[in-house]
């Protein structure tokens, strides 16, 4: 007797597990803390490994996670201070203040010259985009 198809499961790819994606990132995050900011390394290494999830992001290499079907409305809160944050931010960048308003990146850079804060800065930054990637 034939079985239905509809009692088969895929199986996820070796690669797509936690037990994979996770050492693969702290790796990939390690390297990344070895270069010096704002480097022509660092820069390329980003956009490499950020063309490189963007790719698994387009294509249909990597399973879908369901998206929410609505943001709480908590979530709507957070983006006040986001978008204060970010045109603050981007005002002080594009008048070029300097030392008496810094932007948030010149205030961190005396926290990134130490490899391990910077690895730990890649990590955050590719988990956060390998889990939109994935969505």
């Amino acid at each position: 007797m034939e079985q239905p198809h509809d009692l088969t499961v895929e199986a996820p790819r070796t690669w797509e597990r936690p037990v994979v994606s996770v050492p693969v990132l702290v790796a990939l995050s390690l390297v990344g803390g070895r270069f010096p900011s704002f480097s022509t390394e660092a820069n390329l290494y980003v956009f490499g490994a950020g063309g490189v999830l963007i790719w698994l992001g387009l294509s249909n290499r990597v399973p879908r996670r369901p998206a929410p079907q609505r943001l709480s409305s908590g979530a709507v809160w957070w983006t006040l201070p986001v978008l204060v944050f970010g045109v603050f931010e981007g005002a002080t960048f594009f008048s070029a203040a300097g030392e008496d308003f810094p932007t948030f990146s010149l205030l961190a850079d005396p926290l990134l010259e130490d490899r391990l804060v910077r690895s730990a800065g890649w990590l955050v930054w590719l988990s956060a985009f390998w889990g939109l990637a994935r969505r």
